[in-house]
């Protein structure tokens, strides 16, 4: 019901009458670790090459865990061997991947390729897991990865930006000659959501943007960007792309109960109509004020949770006016 978001409550409104009035009820949903760990890939290759100083570190992995908090994914672990330990790595958005670190040097003459099992566990008691196996092939000589221009960049982008639009330019180099020093750039282990939206060229490291954005639906990306040389070494890099909210959805207002008639010797203040104002936008561009224009002798009182209650102003006279017509008026506090 509530995906990825820590917090999980489905909230409506109560209206009950005599007096008329509106009560706001928020349920509090509670998740339970009914979900194991599962990675993206069924299985991952690696090619390191066999001069690779020990420390070296290596993205692999990451898997989705549909539970939150405690019970969501909290760590990896990898099949014991003498080369490598796996490390927990966490982004900015709260996700956890899995980074190789080289405990000892690697020497392809005795040893070609390593088949070692990368498991995924969560906060559970007991907690679940998830495995996939893992392959890592020794390459002979090509002893410069190649090495990008920042560990992490960062863009920002406005939700109305057309596809097409150049998000940023990822820059890698290679000190070696050749084809191994030749760098192609691609996608890392990046969510299908992520490859939908942006789009990588692969020789020149360009990020572009392949369909319009909706800062309502999401507010950042965190892409894992690849650069591989000739000789198949691998290095990464994140960049991070926050989405600029535009001012692009209109105040909606809901009636939510009407008096009609009202009996001309009801007493001021009276209520007469409740209302709902929402404006799905964030921060200056969704605060609204509402108002109440018109002659007819009613006025409008903020309520809570973006609640309004159009209320009698004065007294009524039926003589006077059989009927009152009022317009209500949404406006940005910014326009």
């Amino acid at each position: 019901m509530c995906g990825k978001s820590a917090s999980c409550s489905v909230s409506f409104e109560a209206l009950v009458q005599n007096p008329l009035n509106i009560f706001h009820v928020q349920v509090d949903i509670q998740d339970v670790n009914d979900n194991a760990p599962r990675f993206r890939r069924d299985k991952f290759h690696l090619e390191i090459n066999e001069l690779t100083s020990p420390g070296a570190r290596f993205a692999v992995g990451m898997a989705d865990d549909a539970d939150v908090g405690s019970n969501s994914l909290q760590g990896y672990e990898l099949e014991a061997n003498e080369y490598f330990a796996v490390e927990v790595k966490e982004s900015t958005d709260g996700s956890k991947f899995a980074e190789l670190v080289l405990r000892h040097s690697l020497d392809r003459e005795n040893e070609q390729s390593l088949r070692l099992v990368l498991t995924a566990l969560d906060g559970g008691d007991p907690p679940r897991t998830g495995t996939a196996p893992l392959w890592i092939n020794v390459t002979d000589a090509n002893d410069n990865p190649p090495v990008f221009a920042q560990d992490r960049y960062r863009a920002s982008l406005r939700e109305d930006a057309p596809p097409g639009s150049t998000v940023l330019n990822v820059s890698a180099s290679d000190a070696d000659a050749g084809t191994n020093a030749r760098i192609t750039y691609g996608f890392g282990e990046t969510p299908s959501e992520v490859l939908q939206k942006f789009v990588v060229e692969a020789e020149s490291g360009k990020i572009a943007l392949k369909e319009p954005l909706d800062f309502e639906d999401t507010r950042s990306y965190t892409l894992l960007i690849e650069a591989r040389d000739g000789g198949g070494l691998v290095s990464h890099c994140k960049v991070e792309v926050e989405v600029l909210d535009v001012n692009d959805n209109p105040p909606e207002i809901t009636i939510l109960s009407l008096s009609s008639p009202v009996p001309e010797d009801a007493p001021t203040g009276t209520v007469v109509a409740l209302l709902n104002v929402n404006d799905p936008d964030s921060g200056e561009n969704g605060q609204v004020s509402c108002e109440l224009s018109g002659e007819a002798p009613l006025s409008i009182v903020a309520s809570s949770g973006g609640s309004y209650k159009v209320v009698t102003a004065s007294a009524l006279d039926r003589e006077e006016g059989s009927e009152h017509r009022g317009t209500g008026a949404v406006k940005y506090d910014t326009q």
